[in-house]
């Protein structure tokens, strides 16, 4: 929720800061209005093909991270320890 908030407010104030020239009248003119929705739906649709392409990569990430894990953890699947220090043994 946090992210799309944050996509939603850029957008937002990347479009207005466009579109919007003119702030002595409470309502749009109709170019501004065009403007702004035609700013709106780039912005959407490049981050709908964002979305699209981390959907596609996140599968192989999280593969490769799991096989990372995994070299990490020992045979057993525990974290590796590590090795004894020598010293002397006890009986």
């Amino acid at each position: 929720l946090r992210d799309f908030l944050l996509v939603y407010n850029r957008m937002t104030e990347l479009c207005f800061r466009h579109c919007v020239c003119n702030l002595n009248y409470r309502l749009l003119t109709g170019r501004e209005e065009s403007c702004l929705d035609s700013c709106a739906a780039r912005l959407v649709r490049a981050n709908h093909r964002l979305m699209g392409a981390y959907v596609g990569l996140m599968p192989a990430l999280l593969q490769r991270r799991a096989a990372e894990h995994g070299a990490l953890a020992g045979p057993s699947g525990l974290p590796a320890s590590p090795e004894p220090a020598s010293g002397p043994a006890e009986s």
